[in-house]
């Protein structure tokens, strides 16, 4: 059986959706299984064992004919929007399987019934694995604590070497800061902040050696302009000097990631970085890490989770967030890291 599976367009929901891969890879070990993915998430699918090939979706090339050339058996639609499934019809795949919204039901052979509020858990992995046991393929939804990101050992190396290259301490505490998303605006807590929260750690760490290391890509730039501004202590500012396709072997090789609800987030969690998750207008009841080391901080005015791109008024679900609550948090992951050099 060939089965093509459509991922989703984002970091974070692409992280989320790896226990339901990982379950049709079970389900089906003799299949041969692709992945239509953007080319901005499907480096997350690589070395991770849940499919056998990869094939980017852009706007260069004719994947409509491509797919219809290969002949698959059944679509997998990950993916919610119409979009996927008129591609999945286009290609002519006898099997056509995704949940029954955006109107898009007709171009489906098995239309699956989105989930109520309150009839699964909450958080975003379930609906993934949701979708799989409704439409017959799973008997039972897992329940995992930890989705696990494999970096293999050459990436790792690869990655140690270019922060040594870069100015990264081989014995420093090495302290990853996400200061942007994706999403908007509003997820974002202040640049002034995390510069705050930077030179408190720096200054008060036991550690005789911290090193702050900036992520982002070219769009966040102002963002970690702003907080090494705030610094008094110069960061690694990495950002935009890295390929997102790099990200997780260069967050393996780091000590704790602080940040807002982003895809870096996730793929620092997936890694296995304790991470220090500041949420604001989204729900980490939703979209939290799945991993054991993680702290949420978080503000809740009666406006949140309100889960919009930028914030029509104070943005007090950010600013009301301080430094010393998300260094407490920070600290209670550092008390009991043991540092090694790179």
């Amino acid at each position: 059986m060939k089965i093509l599976i459509r991922a989703t367009n984002w970091v974070g929901d692409a992280i989320m959706s790896l226990p339901a891969l990982r379950a049709v890879r079970t389900c089906f070990p003799q299949a041969e299984i692709t992945i239509l993915a953007r080319p901005y998430v499907a480096f997350l699918y690589k070395d991770q064992q849940v499919c056998d090939n990869l094939v980017y979706l852009d706007s260069q090339r004719d994947v409509v004919g491509e797919i219809r050339a290969q002949k698959f058996d059944v679509a997998l639609l990950l993916q919610n929007a119409f979009e996927a499934a008129w591609f999945a019809w286009r290609t002519g795949i006898p099997e056509r399987i995704g949940y029954a919204r955006d109107g898009r039901s007709f171009l489906l052979t098995k239309a699956v019934t989105v989930p109520e509020p309150g009839e699964i858990p909450s958080h975003e992995r379930y609906y993934y694995l949701e979708l799989l046991r409704r439409a017959g393929w799973l008997h039972s939804v897992p329940n995992e604590s930890f989705i696990s990101l494999h970096v293999p050992d050459e990436n790792r190396q690869h990655a140690a070497a270019f922060l040594l290259s870069n100015g990264v301490q081989a014995d420093s505490l090495r302290i990853a800061i996400g200061a942007g998303a994706s999403y908007g605006s509003a997820k974002c807590w202040p640049p002034d902040r995390f510069a705050e929260l930077a030179n408190h750690l720096q200054e008060k760490e036991a550690q005789p050696k911290v090193d702050v290391i900036l992520f982002g890509t070219p769009a966040e730039a102002p963002v970690s302009s702003a907080i090494a501004a705030g610094m008094r202590v110069p960061p690694v500012d990495l950002t935009a000097k890295t390929a997102i396709n790099d990200l997780p072997a260069l967050l393996s090789q780091c000590h704790l990631f602080i940040g807002n609800d982003s895809g870096a987030m996730h793929v620092a969690a997936a890694v296995g970085l304790p991470v220090v998750a500041v949420f604001g207008p989204t729900d980490p009841f939703g979209t939290a890490p799945v991993t054991p080391r993680c702290s949420i901080v978080q503000e809740k005015p009666y406006c949140s989770p309100c889960f919009l791109r930028r914030c029509p008024t104070d943005h007090r679900c950010m600013t009301r967030v301080t430094p010393a609550a998300v260094e407490a948090a920070a600290r209670h992951w550092i008390s009991s890291m043991e540092v090694r050099p790179a």
